[in-house]
């Protein structure tokens, strides 16, 4: 599997920035049939285009008429009424026209950039919910989110600036250069050439040299957002540590950090900005010299003189102009390299070419020999076998890093194992579409996590098109109706971010409510009611039997009061199955089961039910 993209500096490459630069382009001029509107799109390229040439070619001509306007209010005074105003009023139409042209090619332009970043966007978003839940584990969201956020803001300007500015601006350079030359002589068209040239190339030299401190800056703006975004979504632990002054401390680090970046970054800008000045200058003031003499020598006119400055001043605007998008076409680049190598990240779970979706059947689950470990040098789940037939309960059970919910992650294909086979109804799970085989399990995790939406919406997400009904059925079997329906906003409540307004216990209900509505047939129960009271556990407990009948069900579980009624107990312990049988016979073995329920039962007759611990 590819290294993971978590440092922007060590995936700032010119082959990268290259390939950014070539991903942009069918987003220009997209091919047929990728998008519902391609041919529009690549229509509006072509008129924008069109009127780009048109705004360039008026406002070359502008100096040009600014000349016969001077000529004429000095060379000929009788006609100062009639030949100055109609060439002003020409001046000012052509001045119109280019300002005109360019906001209409803007505003034209305006769907193809949207949609390109919109395209982009989406594609990134889908990218990261077909990563395996590896990266997600690893990944800092934070960071991830400022990274994708200025992607998109980099794509925006590269589509706008390198099709409408930098191009036309280089094409601008040399029709003066062309103009000047035929005008005058090729002495004017040369300053004028080199002068440009000296400009871009020393803009290119420093812009690579400054290009160190904004990846400096970019590494610790991230690092600051994402301290600050842990930070915020650990409130409550903050606040039990008392440990406010700590987080600050981090977080200020982090903005010194930043600070110290962002200094050299704007001195070097500084450095810049005067070197383009000075080659600016020197380049005006010897194209005025020449153009002095030859009005001195009588061989251009004061039109002439006026024509030569306009047009240095009129490249002047673009230059500096150019120099700014330079820098930010590099930045830009810099910060879609992060995106771009987001979107290229090999899958590490992928479905086999032609995969077939998994075969509606009784829900027969198999594991075979099934060895597995997060990371290789370390096994979690050594050569484990079991099945769990049709219809039936099979609970798993273990101490805390026996491998319980290993299980559950493995059936889900969220990791593929290592060796052996997993199979629903004899399908190997690794041969069937991954949406194909999650939609065929629906499960109540111990740490449950909700969107910061209605407590309706995060019921109704366990199944697409739910009616009003369907929901608040499925929220009276997970007993929770009645405590929404007492809430001043009903359904309509808003959890909180990861639901935080909610309790354990009513997140849990919410959970269960919207595994009910998916409906699966093969249930799993990950510590489902490991957050609820002793009665709420039961009457959850009764209303989990009564929407499992029928369906096979995995219950992995800490207290064993809540699996005794399981067809089949597993006993896991270091990643093995040491024993397994139902209740009365683990009992009977006085094994570890059985010492296991004497501890829990020895702690609740004490008044102190052991807690549920994470797996």
């Amino acid at each position: 599997m590819r290294p993971l993209p978590l440092d922007p500096e060590k995936t700032a490459k010119p082959g990268h920035q290259r390939r950014a630069l070539r991903a942009l382009l069918p987003y220009l001029w997209p091919r047929r049939g990728t998008s519902d509107i391609w041919l529009e799109l690549r229509v509006r390229v072509v008129v924008a285009l069109t009127l780009l040439v048109g705004a360039k070619l008026a406002n070359v001509y502008i100096p040009i008429l600014y000349k016969f306007a001077v000529d004429a209010l000095t060379e000929n005074k009788i006609t100062v009424i009639a030949v100055p105003i109609s060439i002003l009023v020409a001046y000012g139409m052509v001045r119109v026209l280019t300002v005109a042209f360019g906001e209409l090619r803007d505003a034209i332009f305006a769907k193809v950039a949207q949609r390109s970043i919109r395209t982009v966007a989406l594609r990134t978003f889908q990218r990261l919910h077909t990563l395996a839940l590896r990266f997600h584990l690893d990944r800092k969201t934070g960071g991830l989110s400022r990274a994708i956020e200025r992607g998109t803001k980099g794509i925006e300007f590269l589509l706008s600036f390198m099709l409408f500015n930098v191009i036309p601006t280089l094409v601008e350079i040399l029709m003066v250069c062309g103009i000047l030359w035929w005008l005058y002589n090729v002495w004017f068209a040369l300053v004028t050439f080199v002068t440009i040239a000296g400009y871009i190339v020393f803009t290119m030299l420093i812009t690579e040299w400054r290009i160190k401190y904004r990846r400096a800056m970019n590494r610790t703006d991230e690092e600051a957002n994402t301290k600050a975004i842990d930070s915020l979504l650990n409130y409550e632990t903050v606040k039990y540590f008392g440990n406010e002054e700590h987080e600050a401390r981090r977080y200020d680090h982090a903005l010194e950090r930043y600070e110290s970046a962002a200094v050299l970054s704007r001195t070097s800008l500084s450095a810049l900005n005067v070197g383009q000045g000075v080659i600016i200058s020197v380049g005006l003031t010897a194209v005025m010299y020449m153009a002095g003499l030859g009005v001195v020598n009588g061989t251009m006119t004061l039109g002439d003189f006026v024509l030569v400055n306009t047009y240095m001043i009129q490249l002047y605007l673009p230059l500096n102009f150019l120099g700014f998008v330079y820098r930010e076409i590099k930045q830009s680049l810099i910060d879609m390299e992060r995106m771009f190598s987001i979107i290229d990240i090999e899958a590490e779970i992928e479905d086999v070419p032609g995969a077939p979706d998994i075969a509606n059947g009784p829900g027969e689950i198999r594991f075979e020999k099934v060895s597995f470990g997060y990371d290789k040098r370390r096994r979690i789940l050594h050569d484990l076998s079991f099945t769990a037939a049709p219809g039936s309960t099979v609970a798993i059970v273990g101490p805390t890093g026996s491998g319980k919910s290993t299980i559950s992650r493995l059936l889900f294909r969220f990791y593929d194992i290592g060796s052996g086979r997993i199979e629903i109804d004899g399908q190997n799970i690794a041969e069937v579409t991954q949406s194909s085989l999650r939609a065929a399990i629906g499960i109540v995790p111990q740490d449950t996590v909700l969107f910061n939406d209605t407590i309706y919406y995060n019921i109704a997400y366990g199944l697409s098109g739910a009616g009003r009904e369907e929901v608040e059925q499925a929220a009276k079997l997970a007993r929770i109706h009645d405590f929404i329906v007492g809430l001043p906003d009903g359904y309509k409540t808003k959890v909180g971010e990861r639901g935080l307004k909610l309790s354990g216990g009513e997140k849990q209900r919410v959970a269960i409510a919207r595994t009910i509505l998916k409906g699966p047939e093969i249930l799993l129960f990950d510590e489902a009611t490991s957050a609820l009271d002793t009665h709420t556990e039961k009457e959850i407990q009764a209303s989990l039997r009564e929407v499992s009948t029928d369906r096979t069900t995995l219950v992995i579980a800490h207290r064993l009061s809540t699996v005794v009624d399981a067809d089949e107990i597993l006993v896991l312990d270091k990643g093995r199955v040491v024993e397994r049988g139902t209740h009365r016979t683990l009992l009977a073995k006085r094994g570890a089961y059985a010492s296991m329920w004497a501890r829990q039962q020895e702690a609740a007759g004490q008044g102190a039910e052991e807690p549920a611990a994470a797996e």
